[in-house]
């Protein structure tokens, strides 16, 4: 390589010496401007052309060391990769049974579970099947019950149209009440019972405490609600809200004036009137809340259900507090009593108990005393008939011999007595 460049350098110095040369001869004939010219342009030319022969004879000459140098080292990199390539191939034989033997087993477990997963979506399957039919038979039923249900409703709606089905309908939901609330009656209420001679008849009577009485009404009029709930038109419905309204008023009117509160029947001074729908109760509070203000001016309580059931409540709190009053004023009175009798019975036992103790002194002394001094003559007259050698008289009439005492056996008796 060292001697190539040599060359490069000595024939690149000799066209320059050249170029000098000429140079020196173009500027006897030439100006200086076109001296530079020319000689800048020759120059470019024959620099172009020594790069490129340079380069020509650089490539012949690596081309010779590159093809002498790729001979040898592809013979050297041929036994090489045939000794690393025998290595690897072992290598990834052995790396290829693992794998397989890996994937295998990863293939028959994927089956086991393939065919798991296959049971268990037949199983979904039928399952499904199943449910559909019951959610279908279901549905059929649910839709039989819906269309019983809406012809119950119309059957229900026609048959409240009559004046007397509500009413009955209004008696039969206040009686639900009442017994869910634990009221009895001809107990705690009565029911169509005539008022005395004025000959009103509320629908229930209420019996409270002390006498007194609270009446209520049944019978409301809404015939004009089931109108407004039917009406197709906006204007309809105004119509009809607003005759229902002023039913209702005509109802508390109609309450108070008959007599319901009447405090010569020691009736309380106010009356119930009972909506047998939350729905309408809800509606007149919306529509118009100063109905129920009117009701309560004349001493008219409108309830719902609900409320009645709490009315009812506090009804029977207080007469279940009136019954334990009384009750307990009997209480004490029989208290005080008892405690009369039972001192008095104290005495008696007291004086009971000292005579039984007396009885039983009299008792120890008759089994004591007194029996051994009865013993003493006895013995000695036994003792009298044992030494003249007498016989115990034979048993006459029933009555047994007198039993042989025992002389020598006078434990009983102590010295001296």
């Amino acid at each position: 390589m060292s001697w190539v460049l040599i060359l490069v350098a000595l024939f690149v110095g000799f066209i320059l010496g050249l170029a000098v040369a000429f140079a020196l001869r173009l500027m006897q004939a030439k100006t200086a401007k076109e001296i530079a010219e020319e000689l800048l342009r020759e120059n470019e030319t024959q620099r172009k052309a020594n790069i490129d022969a340079i380069i020509e004879n650089i490539k012949a000459s690596f081309g010779s060391l590159s093809l002498a140098a790729l001979s040898t080292s592809t013979e050297e990199f041929l036994k090489l990769a045939q000794t690393t390539l025998a290595a690897e191939r072992e290598v990834t034989t052995k790396e290829l049974e693992t794998k397989k033997g890996l994937i295998d087993q990863q293939l028959q477990h994927m089956t086991s579970e393939l065919t798991t997963v296959s049971k268990l979506i037949n199983e979904l399957e039928r399952d499904r099947v199943e449910k559909f039919g019951e959610l279908a038979g279901q549905l059929k039923a649910t839709s039989e019950q819906t269309a019983n249900l809406m012809k119950t409703t119309n059957m229900l709606r026609e048959a409240l149209v009559s004046t007397k089905v509500r009413g009955q309908w209004g008696e039969r939901m206040a009686e639900d009440i009442l017994r869910i609330a634990g009221f009895i009656e001809n107990v705690n209420y009565l029911k169509q019972q005539t008022i005395g001679e004025i000959g009103s008849r509320p629908d229930f009577t209420f019996l409270l405490p002390r006498n007194l009485k609270l009446n209520m009404d049944v019978k409301f009029p809404w015939d004009n609600y089931t109108q407004f709930l039917a009406a197709n038109t906006e204007s309809d419905k105004i119509n009809f809200r607003n005759k229902f309204l002023r039913d209702v008023k005509a109802k508390i009117k109609e309450v108070t004036t008959r007599e319901y509160i009447n405090p010569e029947q020691n009736t309380v001074d106010y009356v119930l009137l009972l909506i047998p729908s939350e729905q309408i109760y809800a509606f007149i509070h919306e529509q118009d809340s100063t109905i129920l203000d009117e009701g309560l001016k004349n001493k008219v309580v409108l309830c719902s259900p609900i409320t009645l059931f709490a009315v009812l409540a506090v009804i029977r709190q207080a007469v279940d507090n009136f019954a334990l009053e009384q009750t307990s004023s009997e209480i004490l009175s029989l208290l005080s009593r008892f405690r009369k009798e039972w001192d008095e019975f104290c005495n008696k036992l007291e004086l009971l108990g000292k005579r039984i103790g007396q009885v039983q002194k009299d008792y120890e002394i008759l089994t004591t005393t007194r029996l051994r001094q009865l013993e003493k003559p006895l013995n000695k007259i036994e003792s009298l008939r044992r030494e003249r050698g007498l016989s115990v008289a034979p048993e006459e009439n029933g009555v047994s011999p007198v039993p042989e005492v025992n002389p020598g056996t006078n434990d009983n008796i102590t010295p001296g007595e």
